[in-house]
């Protein structure tokens, strides 16, 4: 590989790292905006039929374990299915490069094609392409996937088991500090505190107005409140 074909490559992979960490911390935003909502319905809710404190701790400590635990598995469950597509997606490129370059050649150049280059520059870019590295062209063309940066299921679990607990204490904490006459209150204004920094980062990690994106982050969180605080005051009545 010539000087400039690694300097090349290097970019790439320091871009995709980039885009990769701004893709994770997206995901960690949303899921602490996860457990900010949903332990902040079953405290407010339970606030709402009982004043007894451990209580409170015992339905949001719940809430906390379920939802983390719950978020942890979903994630591990889908990128490991998204990962056992991309290496089978691996595993037939390897085997049909090894069988029939020529053909996989034509393939990638017709890729080329596809997508404006003259037939020239497009025969041109597929032979470099394939002289460097066939696999991660054939992978990077046909399924945007980078065979050397395959997203671990064990890794996405455990960022967002911390994503959603860290959300979740935030809740939990303000309804069991403050005395009990100010608690719901306390952890109204705590939650929209939380949901607004949430909804500003996650916009701003998407290059979206942040405004739109705080409003409904917090009307969706008042919402959510409000109806199970509703009802767990009718059903302690």
């Amino acid at each position: 590989m010539t000087a400039v074909g690694r300097a090349e490559r290097e970019e790439r992979v320091e871009n995709e790292s980039f885009t990769d960490r701004l893709n994770w911390l997206r995901a960690g935003v949303l899921g602490a905006n996860d457990g900010i909502v949903s332990t902040a319905g079953i405290v407010v809710g339970v606030a709402g039929a009982t004043a007894q404190e451990s209580t409170l701790l015992l339905a949001g400590l719940s809430g906390l374990l379920a939802g983390s635990l719950s978020m942890a598995a979903g994630e591990y469950v889908s990128v490991s299915t998204q990962r056992d597509t991309e290496q089978a997606f691996l595993a037939t490129e390897r085997r049909e490069l090894a069988d029939d370059p020529e053909a996989e050649l034509d393939e990638l150049t017709q890729a080329y094609l596809d997508k404006g280059l003259s037939p020239e520059v497009a025969r041109q870019v597929a032979v470099e392409l394939t002289a460097r590295d066939a696999l991660a062209a054939h992978a990077a063309t046909e399924a945007n996937v980078d065979p050397y940066q395959l997203t671990s299921p064990w890794q996405a679990a455990v960022a967002s088991f911390v994503a959603f607990t860290v959300g979740a204490l935030l809740p939990l904490l303000a309804i069991v500090l403050p005395p009990p006459s100010v608690r719901v209150w306390i952890t109204v204004l705590s939650v929209v505190v939380g949901l607004v920094i949430c909804g500003w980062t996650s916009a701003r990690l998407g290059n979206a107005p942040p405004g739109r994106a705080v409003v409904r982050n917090v009307a969706g969180g008042l919402l959510a409140m409000a109806i199970t605080y509703a009802a767990g005051s009718l059903i302690g009545a």
